[in-house]
């Protein structure tokens, strides 16, 4: 990063070694480098945060990808053999399902499907191509569903996490005790700034005033 890699040296606490101490607690006491406690302290401990964060994040869309996959596009689909396209369909079912209510039904869902597959064109098809062509039909209930929540959870996703991110610059412990509506306010001031600086700031405290 082109920065100079300079260790301000701070007074050494030497401590003074008792007579009963063995050789191994005297080497193991014995003064890192700057250099050294800087790699142990600070840099090994951000790449491991790092490595924990991506391992966590992969996980996450390794098992997106096992519940959604066969719905990323129409090549996928035309791919599948009826049985392994079947339990896709009731797989997908399963992970739908809070308590005892279902959001499609897996074996109706694997009929449309199979219609589908017959009435879209041999081009290569992306989700929200096959969502446009099936919205406007009443034939297709189960897929349409499937389709709306495969093209949303990215989106909330990235949405949440951007707010977290601005919530993190805003609210500081130096601001703990900051109320709930000058919060939101400085929030939605952060996430919409592009917006906020075609504002004209005199109309406003004139307006205020």
């Amino acid at each position: 990063m082109n920065i100079d890699p300079v260790f301000v040296r701070k007074r050494e606490i030497i401590r003074k070694k008792h007579f009963d101490e063995n050789q191994n607690d005297a080497q193991s006491s014995v003064p890192q480098s700057l250099e050294e406690s800087f790699k142990t302290n600070y840099f090994l401990c951000v790449v491991d945060q790092a490595i924990v964060s991506l391992n966590s994040r992969f996980e996450q869309y390794q098992e997106y990808e096992k519940t959604f996959s066969f719905l990323f596009t129409s090549d996928k689909l035309r791919s599948l053999e009826d049985n392994d396209l079947k339990s896709c369909c009731l797989r997908f079912e399963v992970a739908l399902k809070h308590d005892e209510v279902y959001d499609i039904d897996g074996t109706d869902l694997y009929v449309e499907l199979k219609l589908l597959i017959h009435l879209m064109s041999k081009e290569k098809m992306e989700p929200v191509g096959i969502l446009e062509s099936i919205k406007h039909l009443d034939c297709f209930p189960n897929t349409t569903i499937a389709y709306r929540i495969l093209l949303t959870i990215p989106v909330t996703v990235a949405s949440a996490e951007r707010s977290f991110s601005k919530l993190k610059l805003i609210k500081t412990y130096l601001r703990s005790t900051m109320s709930q509506e000058r919060l939101n306010g400085l929030a939605m001031i952060s996430i919409e700034l592009d917006m906020l600086k075609t504002i004209n700031y005199k109309d406003l405290v004139e307006e205020f005033a």
